[in-house]
């Protein structure tokens, strides 16, 4: 397409624009892989001008868009509207997040353009593609346009996913950054780090590693408490009770200020602090009671209360990796606005966004919260004097709006020790150790140090991201207690572009003929094998291959994927280590430059045989084809160590 301002743009048939639309977009697709137009997951569409009416000049266009979105100024290798509008589909499918997904490219179609774009979410970024194309045609005919409003949608949408949770994220990126394959497991809900008998699931910071029994102990707080107290850690005195006339003989005995929380809980949810009299003994009792579920038996701790901050102190495989200082939600009055309106104000601060990567959660306006306030002697509509702070919570979990700062260089080296001496006792790949205490500088054994209560899901994105301090790199952490980089995630793949059942079972012989304890699989067309079990053959050729990969036994895997098939769906696995084609095509040339780093590709073209390492080519000549089949499995074996 030329690059000039509004070069002759012929009119082309209309598949989806409206005649007002100077722009048309048609067959958006997902591919879940890699594919003939990106080297990951990928949303494509097709782009044409409709030449009626024209659109806005690209330098006019290209100002205003980069107006909203600075880095769409930079023409990345392309002065035209197909790269424009993919470059603005990749920067809004970004969302202002600073999500990884970067990569698009633009494809010359006959009269018009193949667009790819890197794809997280598909549902998410389909409604980008549909969101830029109106902004576009707004821009055009000088209308307004809510692109705030339409980001909100978009960030809500990913949000709302499988990978819009913080913590998920955080690990999906920091794995992808290693080159470790990631995949979502729809059934289970599970995430998969790696391939076959490499892999490891999760959801969130747990893992299938992870000892259940260890992980629901850490649910029974009362128990939990009598454990640290058996290792000779300071916990709050305390007991279980069932009723409020129990918890006021327990406050009875231990005196006030308590804590009153549910027995079973996570997040802070049900937890108030700091209880001062027996109408807020009632109040957090109540409160504690209605965050059980609904078949859980009415258990509540009532235990006494420690003055200090809060801090979560986060181990990751038995060691202390970070701490943060966690402060309840609070405003400051300004002698104008209500205590509702600070905390609306608040809330629309960006830190404040509440995506996957903002610090700061909403501070949520509810009985809690008016209770609080109640004890201060204020209500949502009193108006705080300049420079009053008001504190909304008694607890200081940023799920209830709290503020994270990183102290991980201050936690004294006493208390290095007994994070490490306390998370050494779980089978836990992470675990949260809350606490308080008025100086995290100090020893625990300094005294007024108390250890709340352990949690063996930790959300890590606090230490990622704290509202103030410096990040620590967690995620990192985590994964690499699986993996120390995307090899050790990774079994040896085969892709044949042309595979009949004979060929498939004589390969998995050859390889069981190296090592007997080996683990093979392989899918084509015609059947799918797990050593020399057959499994049922399901209709996609790409659905057979991931139920390969996602098996934790899995040791290699052989697949075919033919040129129509890569053409159509892409690859089932982000890489192979070894690639045959048998007299290729186009697309199953092209399938071959996704390789691993010690990837081999080798050709036959009648009796002409290429085999490609890297930058060195070998070109054989065979006597009979069947010669061919001799030299690949001989690559297969060396894949097996053979």
């Amino acid at each position: 397409m030329p690059s000039a301002d509004h070069a002759d743009h012929s009119p082309v048939p209309r598949i989806n624009a409206r005649p007002s639309d100077a722009f048309d977009i048609a067959s958006l697709r997902h591919y879940p892989g890699p594919n003939p137009y990106l080297d990951t997951a990928a949303l494509v569409f097709d782009f044409a001008l409709t030449g009626q009416p024209l659109p806005l000049s690209l330098t006019e266009l290209r100002a205003r868009v980069s107006g909203e979105f600075p880095a769409l100024a930079g023409l990345d290798g392309r002065d035209d509207y197909p790269g424009l509008f993919a470059h603005a589909v990749s920067e809004v499918g970004r969302l202002r997040m600073y999500l990884h997904m970067e990569r698009w490219s633009v494809h010359p179609v006959e009269d018009f353009h193949r667009i790819a774009v890197e794809c997280l979410h598909q549902g998410t970024l389909k409604a980008a593609v549909y969101l830029v194309w109106d902004w576009f045609e707004a821009l055009s005919q000088g209308k307004d346009f809510d692109m705030a409003g339409g980001l909100a949608a978009l960030q809500e949408s990913f949000g709302g996913s499988v990978y819009g949770g913080p913590t998920t994220y955080s690990l999906l990126r920091a794995a992808r950054r290693r080159g470790i394959p990631v995949s979502h497991l729809w059934v289970e809900g599970l995430t998969q780090y790696g391939y076959g008998s490499r892999q490891v699931r999760g959801a969130a910071t747990t893992f299938d590693r992870d000892s259940q029994l260890d992980s629901d102990f850490t649910t029974r707080k009362d128990d939990c408490k009598a454990f640290l107290e058996d290792l000779g850690f300071p916990v709050p005195a305390g007991e279980v009770v069932e009723t409020l006339e129990e918890a006021e003989a327990v406050v009875g005995r231990l005196g006030y200020p308590v804590v009153v929380k549910p027995l079973a809980g996570h997040k802070g949810i049900g937890v108030t602090a700091n209880i001062q009299s027996p109408r807020e003994l009632a109040f957090a009792f109540g409160k504690a009671l209605e965050s059980l579920p609904g078949d859980d038996a009415p258990l509540v701790i009532v235990e006494t209360f420690i003055s200090g901050h809060d801090f979560r102190l986060l181990c990751v495989d038995g060691k202390f990796t970070a701490a943060v200082k966690r402060e309840a939600a609070s405003v400051v009055g300004d002698d104008r606005a209500t205590v509702l309106d600070l905390i609306h104000a608040e809330n629309l601060r960006p830190e404040r966004a509440d995506t996957p990567i903002s610090p700061l959660g909403k501070i949520p306006v509810d009985d809690a919260l008016e209770n609080v306030l109640a004890e201060q002697g204020l209500s949502l509509e009193a108006v705080p004097a300049v420079g009053q702070r008001v504190v909304l919570r008694k607890v200081a979990n940023l799920s209830a709006g709290g503020v994270s700062e990183n102290v991980t260089d201050l936690v004294h080296p006493d208390t290095v020790a007994m994070c490490n001496a306390i998370s050494q006792q779980f089978r836990l790949t992470c675990l949260g150790i809350d606490v308080l205490t008025d100086d995290i500088r100090r020893s625990w054994r300094a005294g007024n140090f108390g250890i709340i209560e352990i949690n063996a899901a930790p959300g890590i994105f606090m230490h990622l991201n704290p509202a103030r301090g410096q990040p620590v790199d967690v995620p990192s952490r985590i994964i690499e207690t699986f993996f120390a980089d995307g090899v050790e995630a990774r079994i040896p793949i085969v892709t044949f572009n042309r595979l009949t059942r004979v060929m498939l079972r004589r390969i998995l012989d050859a390889v069981l003929e190296v090592d007997l304890g080996l683990n093979p699989g392989g899918a084509c067309g015609e059947a799918v094998w797990l050593r020399r079990d057959e499994w049922p053959l399901m209709p996609g050729l790409n659905d057979n291959i991931r139920n390969l990969l996602r098996h934790p036994r899995l040791d290699l895997l052989v697949a075919e994927c033919p040129g129509a098939v890569y053409a159509g769906e892409g690859l089932a696995f982000d890489a192979s280590d070894l690639v045959v084609l048998l007299e290729p095509d186009e697309m199953a040339r092209d399938m071959a430059r996704h390789l691993t780093g010690r990837g081999v590709v080798m050709i036959r073209e009648g009796l002409a045989v290429e085999i490609r390492r890297g930058e060195a080519v070998e070109r054989l000549g065979l006597a009979m084809e069947d010669e061919f089949t001799s030299l690949y499995l001989r690559e297969i074996r060396g894949l097996c160590g053979g």
